[in-house]
């Protein structure tokens, strides 16, 4: 469009006189040809979007430029067959005003499309071929030839192909693709992966569970899609505010005609009507809103943050009181050793690898924790023999030739030996006890309850840092809600909270005049999640869960709730200053355009105006621009010693 445009401008009469040159009569004609395919394919875009407003009868950004670019056209057409005054020829203008118009929707365009690459970035994520076991042999195929069944080899380093769970091998897996966390997650035998993530440093071989459109990875592009295509209060606002400039453009552009018809200078009057509406061409606060609330939503998504509704990110900037759910949530949702009382002369380290051999043959969540606690600590277990399992009661085991039971007040009553003093204390805190006997003598106690994640410390500091109130909601008993609060920092506790309660618990803090989050992950959570003014689903929980919220988590961190504070900010940020600049430029252009300080002699050029418009449009998509250097990641957390 550019290669037609210069020759329009050359061969223009009116630009030749402004440069001083004058055109051929025989190139006379090159304008209005020229010009009148760039007004016909160069102005395609904004007359077929005027047609479209007003079919719709909701004027707009596209039928104010179609008005715009018409009017010049018709004037020009008039200036060069001699029916208007020569100075009404804007050939030059029109195809200038066309080619920014067209450089204007061209940057929306591509800024735009860039929103989208999160969707891009998310299919990009599956591997190209997949080694799927066939017959005790590996064969590569594409990946949307995979089953639910099939087994696949996923070398070190290598992308899982569809959703499984791990049959063979162990490795650290990188998921911060999916959950924003940077740090790999250890995955063993049973474990279920996930699409997209990496197998970081040893292979694995993995029964796949969901392919296709059934994957995590799929549902993430579906609600990444779902909240780009969805409306929001700011981007309505947006839309009703283009419509009041149309009618706003047409009021002054009526008024600036009358106006300059009144003191004798009809001429001029077309030209300062057509430059005040090239001026209000609501392109730059077109895109103010839109632009914005899709950075936004692309970088929730790379950071693990999944908008549903672009409405409840808008408000998480006014949140001051976040609800957590307990259990799943601030906590890991599974029993952890919290603490071991040992008798003279053993350690705890020594009491801790002594129960997990015992338990090591166990498949109970009790046993699968002690088992757990001693390979996190590097222990290392013996071997045991003649394992024995009796229920409500406890285990018991040959370890080196002694002994060993495990196991709770049954237990002690069978051997007839009473408990540590500690054991008490522990009871009031509501935790899990199991004392380990060798030889029939109680030699030590583990205290196992539902482990506080580290990140919940942090994530809870932080907030309260920030002067947003953080209340606790759990099903559990006072003294056990209590403890937890008091470990991670909370100070107002909703304990023994049935799950159709948990609702009511959100209204009463509603009723106190606060903007609540509610942060779950379980069916439980669902009622109060719809009623929280934003709902943020832990993304490892339930389907009902994540549907009744409109922000989900995709990782565990209890932080990503500080990550849509951030971003719920910093967009709106974006959308104040990009609001103010396109609103501030036409306040202060159109009187400029009208011809408001013609009497000292400053009029503002149609060309001038037409350049301002675009630069404003561009100043805008910059602006948003600068989204992106938004750092969401976060950061590890220590492991407590």
């Amino acid at each position: 469009m550019l290669a037609v445009a210069l020759p329009v401008v050359a061969a223009s009469p009116m630009f030749g006189m402004i440069f001083g040159y004058d055109v051929p009569g025989w190139a006379r004609w090159i304008a209005p040809v020229l010009g009148t395919a760039m007004y016909v394919w160069g102005g395609a875009p904004f007359l077929s979007g005027a047609v479209s407003e007003l079919r719709g009868r909701r004027p707009g950004m596209m039928l104010l430029i179609g008005l715009a670019i018409t009017v010049a056209f018709v004037a020009s057409w008039g200036a060069s067959l001699g029916i208007l005054h020569h100075e009404l020829e804007f050939w030059w203008e029109l195809a200038l005003l066309i080619v920014i118009m067209l450089l204007g929707h061209w940057l929306e365009m591509r800024s735009l499309a860039q929103t989208n690459s999160a969707l891009d970035s998310l299919a990009a994520l599956l591997p190209d071929e997949a080694e799927r076991v066939e017959e005790g042999e590996t064969v590569r195929v594409a990946p949307a030839d995979l089953r639910v069944g099939d087994v696949v080899v996923i070398r070190p380093g290598g992308r899982l192909p569809a959703d499984g769970r791990i049959i063979q091998g162990g490795a650290n897996v990188d998921e911060s693709m999916i959950t924003g966390e940077s740090r790999a997650v250890t995955r063993s035998v049973g474990d279920p992966v996930v699409a997209g993530t990496v197998a970081t440093d040893s292979g694995l071989r993995v029964e796949i569970t969901a392919v296709g459109t059934e994957t995590a990875l799929a549902g993430i592009q579906r609600l990444v899609a779902d909240a780009q295509a969805s409306s929001s209060r700011a981007q309505r606002l947006a839309d009703r505010a283009a419509g009041w400039l149309f009618w706003f453009a047409l009021g002054a552009a009526a008024v600036t005609a009358v106006a300059w018809t009144v003191v004798g200078l009809p001429d001029e009057a077309v030209i300062r009507t057509i430059t005040v509406l090239v001026i209000a061409c609501p392109h730059a606060l077109g895109l103010a809103i839109p632009l914005v609330v899709s950075i936004t939503t692309e970088r929730a998504a790379r950071a693990g943050i999944l908008v549903k509704d672009r409405l409840a990110l808008e408000t998480m900037r006014s949140i001051d009181t976040v609800l957590f759910d307990k259990t799943g949530t601030l906590t890991k949702g599974a029993p952890a050793i919290t603490a071991a009382e040992t008798v003279d002369p053993l350690t705890p380290d020594e009491l801790i690898a002594l129960a997990a051999a015992a338990e090591q043959d166990s498949e109970h969540p009790l046993a699968t924790a002690i088992v757990g606690a001693a390979r996190e600590r590097g222990l290392e277990m013996r071997n045991s023999g003649d394992f024995r399992s009796s229920p409500a009661v406890g285990v018991s085991a040959r370890v080196d030739g002694r002994l060993v039971q495990v196991g709770g007040p049954h237990l002690l009553a069978e051997a007839e030996a009473d408990e540590l003093p500690i054991a008490a204390t522990w009871r009031a805190e509501g935790a899990i006890i199991l004392h380990v006997l060798v030889d029939g003598r109680v030699v030590g106690a583990l205290r196992l309850a539902d482990d506080i994640r580290q990140e919940s410390i942090s994530a809870v500091a932080t907030l309260q840092a920030r002067g947003i109130d953080v209340v606790m909601i759990t099903g559990d008993a006072q003294a056990v809600a209590q403890n937890v609060a008091a470990q991670i920092g909370i100070d107002r506790v909703f304990a023994g909270v049935r799950p159709e309660d948990k609702a009511a618990r959100v209204r009463t803090l509603q009723a106190e005049g606060r903007r609540v989050a509610m942060v779950g992950d379980g069916v439980n959570d669902a009622p109060a999640l719809a009623q929280a003014d934003v709902g943020l689903a832990i993304g490892a929980g339930t389907d009902v869960a994540i549907a009744s919220a409109g922000v989900i988590l995709a990782g565990d961190d209890p932080r990503a709730v500080l990550s849509v504070i951030d971003l719920s900010a910093a967009g709106y940020r974006k959308m104040t200053q990009n609001l103010w600049w396109a609103a501030g430029y036409n306040l202060l252009s159109v009187p400029l355009a009208a011809g408001v300080l013609a009497p000292i002699g400053f009029v503002l050029p149609m060309s001038v105006g037409a350049i301002l418009m675009s630069l404003s449009t561009i100043v805008v998509a910059l602006n948003a621009q600068l989204l992106r250097r938004l750092d969401l990641r976060l950061p590890d957390v220590p492991a407590p010693r």
